[in-house]
């Protein structure tokens, strides 16, 4: 890649956004929508049509098939797709490609920090302005490498090829599985003095794990349509931290009061529930760290934030759970 493209990619994307998309109103039918946009000049490309709500707010996305397919008095908001993936003005052009390369959309609404839509970048970006001069296989080739890609990667992978981008990432879930059995061992004492912990541990993991697939989620959601800067990361782990914590004193109640219905042994469920608070207060951070963490290192992190968040988040419970319980018995 040559310096003049390296800073093509550096640029603002909000130096090519253009103007021609139509903003439609969620409270709009179909049949006032098409009347509308027979009054607009939206040019020849558009592919999507964006749905605004109140204080003139992205709120969804409507293909132009679909709007041209669907019933006269329908309204848009029936006819819309509610997950609109839009990039923050914020953004780099490098970004933009990135957002193409991950979710294959012809074009994607630039938005401020109050989701209004600026305005629109399409596909055309990435080859004619990233890339010009460049052969037609040199420039798809560039873009994909620059991103961390090859091109093979990004096309539908055969299954020997899915195996070799997709294995390295559950090589982590087997390595937190040793480690856990390792982590258990050095507790076999705790167990055979509490032998209760053994019957809830399966529960500890099941809970520590949703609440981290959770967390996970949101972020990579989230993630859509923020760059993870420290500034944001902070505000969301605030966030983050402030669910986990009541999440886990409902959970570790409810889990407190079965162990000691269930077998008499208060200290045990007091043991198990603090543990529960805490694994949830891990899995919460992990859940958010680790998407924004690939994220910025410009990895994918739909397929690699589950088996690695998993995998942390079950080395951490099952310390949590031992650690509590060993306190417990002292």
């Amino acid at each position: 890649m040559t310096s003049a493209q390296q800073k093509r990619f550096e640029e603002p994307v909000l130096n090519h956004i253009h103007s021609e998309f139509g903003l439609l109103r969620q409270e709009w039918t179909v049949q006032e929508t098409i009347a509308h946009l027979r009054t607009l000049n939206v040019g020849e490309k558009i592919v999507y049509f964006y749905v605004v709500g109140e204080n003139d707010r992205l709120v969804g996305v409507v293909p132009t098939r679909k709007l041209l397919l669907s019933a006269a008095d329908q309204k848009l908001s029936e006819v819309m797709n509610r997950r609109v993936v839009a990039m923050p003005k914020t953004a780099t052009v490098f970004d933009a490609c990135e957002f193409f390369v991950l979710h294959k959309f012809f074009a994607l609404p630039v938005v401020d920090e109050e989701r209004r839509v600026l305005g629109v970048v399409d596909i055309s970006l990435v080859t004619d302005e990233v890339l010009e001069g460049s052969e037609p296989q040199e420039q798809e080739q560039d873009v994909f490498e620059v991103l961390g890609f090859h091109l093979s990667q990004a096309r539908n992978a055969a299954p020997l090829q899915a195996l070799r981008f997709r294995f390295p990432w559950l090589v982590a879930t087997i390595l937190s599985g040793t480690v856990c059995a390792l982590i258990t061992g050095l507790f076999e004492e705790t167990l055979k003095e509490l032998l209760v912990l053994t019957f809830f541990l399966p529960l500890v993991f099941g809970l520590g794990e949703s609440v981290s697939m959770q967390s996970m989620a949101i972020s990579i959601q989230a993630l859509r349509v923020n760059r993870p800067t420290l500034k944001w990361y902070f505000a969301a782990l605030r966030r983050e931290a402030a669910t986990a914590m009541l999440l886990g004193l409902a959970c570790g109640a409810v889990v407190l009061a079965i162990v000691w219905a269930w077998r008499s042994t208060p200290g045990a469920g007091v043991a198990i529930g603090t543990s529960v608070l805490l694994s949830f207060l891990a899995a919460c951070i992990l859940g958010l760290s680790v998407p924004s963490l690939l994220h910025a290192l410009k990895l994918d992190p739909k397929i690699a934030a589950g088996p690695v968040t998993l995998a942390l988040t079950d080395i951490a419970t099952l310390l949590f759970y031992f650690g509590v319980a060993a306190i417990a018995l002292r």
